[in-house]
């Protein structure tokens, strides 16, 4: 049986990602009350699976990649170096990879996902 979850930016995303045009464009204080737009008009990916594939330890090590590469496409990693950017890119992403992973609902996966979220 195919399945899918949804990998999704949150809120902070937007708020990187006017930032980070501000930033560029050299108007930074240039509104970021424009961010605060429904959960609709946020960037997603649709990561798809299969049962079979969480039935083995490289299914769900593949999953869990997919997730990972999913949520760093909708939370870049801005090209500045502003380090409050950077902190909402990297939390963006930690909050798409465990929504995603709550989602899916399986023990192997989000037993690997504590795992390497330790880690880091």
């Amino acid at each position: 049986m195919n399945h899918s979850t949804t990998v999704k930016a949150t809120r902070p995303a937007a708020k990187l990602a006017l930032v980070a045009l501000g930033a560029l464009a050299g108007v930074l204080g240039a509104g970021l009350a424009g961010a605060a737009g429904t959960d609709s008009d946020l960037p997603f990916v649709v990561v798809k699976y299969t049962n079979q594939s969480l039935a083995t330890d490289a299914g769900v090590k593949a999953l869990y990649s997919e997730i990972v590469r999913a949520a760093r496409k909708v939370c870049p990693d801005p090209a500045i170096r502003d380090l409050e950017v950077q902190k909402l890119a990297e939390t963006c992403r930690n909050e798409a990879v465990a929504r995603a992973i709550h989602k899916v609902d399986n023990s192997q996966l989000a037993a690997l996902y504590a795992t390497l979220s330790k880690n880091g």
